[in-house]
């Protein structure tokens, strides 16, 4: 046959052929195979909930290896009949139906609930010369009804939850990173497996992508019931998460950027002497000096003298440090020189643009820096060969991988007809971060199974989840706009797939605070307290909690001392995360074991259709609602003045100077939270219950983020420490939510290792008996070196009377001493 001489990507056909009405097909292993009007169509089954299905013209020859997708087709029984012109296959889970006449092609339950439509005549191709190869441009698309909502294709800095109604390019850039993977609220979800620059359009005719390269259209259809399940399908197919270090979900003080050794060193030094918790540092960019050496890889700026110490000085503090690597080099770089001998350098203009430091960029000295082609397996071999002799024999514990999309300044089309190892960069262009991610993972699992890879990355692509990357969401501003738009902007990235996602605490470009405001400035003026102090709590809520930008520094002591409202509430929210590491732990074993997210948008957890585009409150974990305050409540949130008391003249005019407006950042204020329908909720910090389905309007203090605990959670708190792994957890407190039956699972390992995939860790699962008031502590499985062997637990039943503003001591509840076997407490 025609086809299998030139194309083979299922098993071997085991039918021959059928005849339908005079249109012919052929049944295979996973599916089938037909040619309609001229266009070739395969659809195959990856598993009972999974189908693949690809088109292309007919008579045409190509190959393709998926760089998303690592699962192969599994076996899977499934059924194919006709009826009249169309042909069904049936799965347990999923139902297919392909029109023999148009090619259109429908997905719905196995009972025939519709899911989703492919447009009538919506397949196109359109011929193209890349550079050229001769391709095409492809186009697909679909109908959705009217009133579904979807979600995900990444993160945008737009504010929305629901990604209806709008138009998308999508072309990886600093602040918007695409991942071409929607969900639906009717539990499907919809991966278009291509890289070149993609066109995502909706409206109430149509949805559709079109990409600017493709042999074919190519997409993963993956029914999940729910969009748990949907983004569980989408995991098996591009990776499955790995677990990060415990350290890894403590407290990161960052900036743009320490100078030296000694300032980063004496930063974690001032910590420690403070008491405020931190578990990492991370050094910016131009460690390794001038513009010329961009990216060495090597400490040559002549502040860090000696990076051994430095590297061992932060460690004997018990922090970690992780430091800034791009995806470009300056040509006197020893990687340049090498990546150059084998043409693994991209030409097209990048970050720096001068080899002079100075702003704005003097381009009568141009830095000659150049991207490397991640597409390269030896220039990723490169890479980490100076990466690794550089900088990881050092001791450092994780990397910051800046620019990862990577920047292209002054973009023109013709940039991308550059060859790259995989054929020209518009052919691959969106998954340039997946390449230069997944190149280091690679290299340092292969190096060492002692010490569990952390990456930060700044861009991201479908399947990065499994590259134990944490994207954030770039070079934000400092504004309140940006803050509210950072909540969608996780959560959407998080309906992506890809559960790990964080942001720069304060936004990065702060520079406008720096002006004078009731005589303050910088860390000091109070409209900047207000907005860093309210994004420090969202961060703490977020998979990593990190205080980043430019401008104005972020460390505590920045803003105050101990006992000035601003500082407190700095502190308290970095110690209210340590309290909850157990909780977070836990919840980072779900993401890896049982394909779970951290970050939860509120529709996926609740049948209530006022969340449904809710974009300023969602879960973390499954038992608490998190509502950040987004507007500010004390200073005005614009630095431009609109009238004579607002506070500020956006000319600095000293003759006209509008009258100054006391701060008093002790004052109660409140915003309003809904409560989800369904359950009953606690507030945190009250106990105080409220049923759900109602918009309260919920007092708040300047060191408070409302919060909410859903009834029959159960929750460990952490002991007090300075650092993740200061204190065992051999005596946590364990709060009762009740309400409703619950449970919890507690997940322990070695914290920084890979045994864990070996099976060597331990969980302890607490059910919680609500009718009959039981809280049962089953028996621990699994053991791992360093186990504790005996441990206390108070257990805290919650209600408005008990646990509020106490300490454990003076809560009422019961400890119990538990060695690993079951137990039982009435409560």
């Amino acid at each position: 046959m025609k086809l299998l001489r030139i194309y083979i990507l299922m098993p071997l056909i085991f039918v021959a052929a059928i005849t339908a009405n005079g249109q012919s097909y052929q049944k295979t292993a996973t599916g089938i195979q037909t040619v309609v009007d001229s266009v070739q169509i395969e659809i195959g089954f990856y598993s009972p909930s999974t189908v693949r299905i690809l088109k292309w013209p007919a008579g045409t020859t190509f190959t393709k290896k998926s760089l998303s997708v690592i699962e192969k087709p599994q076996k899977t029984d499934f059924r194919v009949r006709q009826s009249g012109d169309n042909l069904l296959l049936k799965s347990k889970k999923l139902q297919v139906s392909l029109n023999l006449s148009s090619g259109k092609v429908d997905f719905s339950t196995p009972a025939g609930k519709s899911l989703l439509k492919e447009e009538k005549s919506g397949v196109k191709f359109t011929n193209y010369n890349d550079a050229g190869e001769k391709t095409y441009h492809v186009y697909q698309a679909f109908v959705l009804d009217k009133n579904e909502d979807i979600y995900g294709l990444g993160q945008q800095q737009q504010g929305r939850m629901v990604q209806r109604n709008l138009k998308l390019h999508m072309i990886q850039g600093n602040t918007d990173d695409y991942v071409p993977f929607f969900l639906s609220d009717k539990g499907y979800g919809m991966f278009w497996d291509n890289y070149s620059p993609t066109t995502f359009s909706d409206n109430q005719e149509r949805t559709f992508f079109k990409s600017d390269v493709g042999n074919c259209v190519d997409y993963y259809f993956m029914y999940g019931n729910n969009p748990d399940g949907a983004i569980a399908r989408m995991r098996d197919l591009t990776g499955q998460a790995p677990m990060f270090p415990l350290w890894t979900f403590g407290y990161w003080q960052s900036k743009e950027r320490y100078k030296s050794q000694d300032e980063l060193v004496g930063v974690v030094r001032k910590y420690r002497e403070l008491g405020v918790p931190l578990d990492g540092i991370i050094q910016d960019w131009q460690y390794w000096g001038n513009n010329y050496l961009w990216n060495a890889m090597e400490f040559l700026n002549p502040g860090y003298y000696n990076p051994q110490k430095m590297v061992d000085d932060v460690h004997s503090m018990n922090a970690h440090m992780i430091i800034s690597i791009w995806s470009s080099f300056g040509p006197m770089t020893k990687p340049y020189r090498d990546l150059n001998k084998i043409g693994a350098l991209l030409s097209f203009k990048t970050w720096p643009e001068s080899g002079v430091q100075k702003w704005p960029p003097n381009m009568d000295y141009p830095s000659g820096v150049r991207v490397y082609d991640a597409y390269n397996p030896k220039a990723r071999d490169i890479y980490w060969k100076y990466l690794n002799k550089g900088i990881f024999s050092l001791g450092i514990d994780g990397w910051w991988m800046d620019s990862t999309e990577p920047d292209h300044l002054e973009f023109k089309p013709s940039d991308l007809d550059e060859k790259t190892y995989l054929g020209p960069f518009r052919k691959v262009r969106n998954a340039y971060p997946l390449m230069t991610v997944g190149g280091v993972y690679k290299h340092q699992r292969a190096v060492t199974s002692a010490k569990r890879v952390f990456i930060l990355t700044r861009s991201a692509f479908a399947g990065q989840q499994r590259y134990a990357a944490n994207t954030w969401s770039g070079d934000v501003s400092s504004s309140w706009q940006s803050l509210r738009n950072q909540i969608p902007a996780g959560l959407n990235f998080s309906l992506s797939g890809i559960p790990y996602w964080n942001c720069d605490i304060g936004g990065f470009f702060a520079g406008a605070y720096n002006r004078s405001w009731n005589g303050s400035k910088g860390a000091k003026n109070p409209l900047f307290q207000e907005l860093y102090v309210r994004w420090l709590q969202f961060g703490a809520f977020t998979p990593m909690m990190r205080s980043h930008g430019t401008d104005i520094p972020r460390e505590i002591y920045q803003f105050g001392k101990k006992g000035e409202p601003v500082y407190d509430a700095i502190a308290k929210a970095i110690n209210l995360r340590y309290s909850l590491l157990p909780y977070i732990y836990a919840d980072a074993w779900q993401v890896t074991h049982n394909q779970s997210t951290m970050m939860r948008a509120l529709m996926m957890d609740f049948n209530d259709p006022k969340v449904r585009n809710m974009n300023n409150e969602y879960m973390f974990g499954k038992s608490i609602l998190v509502a950040p305050v987004v507007h500010a409540q004390y200073a005005p949130e614009t630095i431009v003045k609109t009238d004579p008391n607002s506070g500020w003249d956006k000319n600095n005019n000293t003759e006209n100077k509008p009258k100054a407006i006391a701060i008093d950042f002790t004052q109660s204020k409140s915003k309003k939270v809904y409560l989800p329908a369904g359950t009953v909720w606690y507030d945190f910090w009250t106990n105080e219950k409220h049923q759900g389905g109602q918009e309260i309007n919920q007092k708040t203090e300047i060191d408070e983020i409302p919060l909410y605990i859903k009834a029959g959670s159960i929750i460990p708190f952490g002991p007090k420490v300075q650092y993740a792994t200061q204190k065992k957890w051999d005596d946590l407190e364990i709060r009762v939510y009740p309400g409703a039956n619950g449970q919890f699972t507690l997940y322990e390992d070695e914290n920084d290792n890979y045994d864990y995939e070996k099976g060597i860790y331990s969980t302890i699962t607490f059910n919680w008996n609500n009718a009959r008031k039981i809280l049962t502590i089953n028996s621990r499985k699994g053991t791992f070196p360093g186990m504790l062997g005996q441990r206390k637990f108070q257990i805290i039943l919650v209600s408005p009377n008990n646990g509020a503003g106490m300490t454990t001591n003076e809560r009422a509840g019961k400890t119990v001493t538990y060695t690993g076997k079951k137990l039982s407490v009435k409560l």
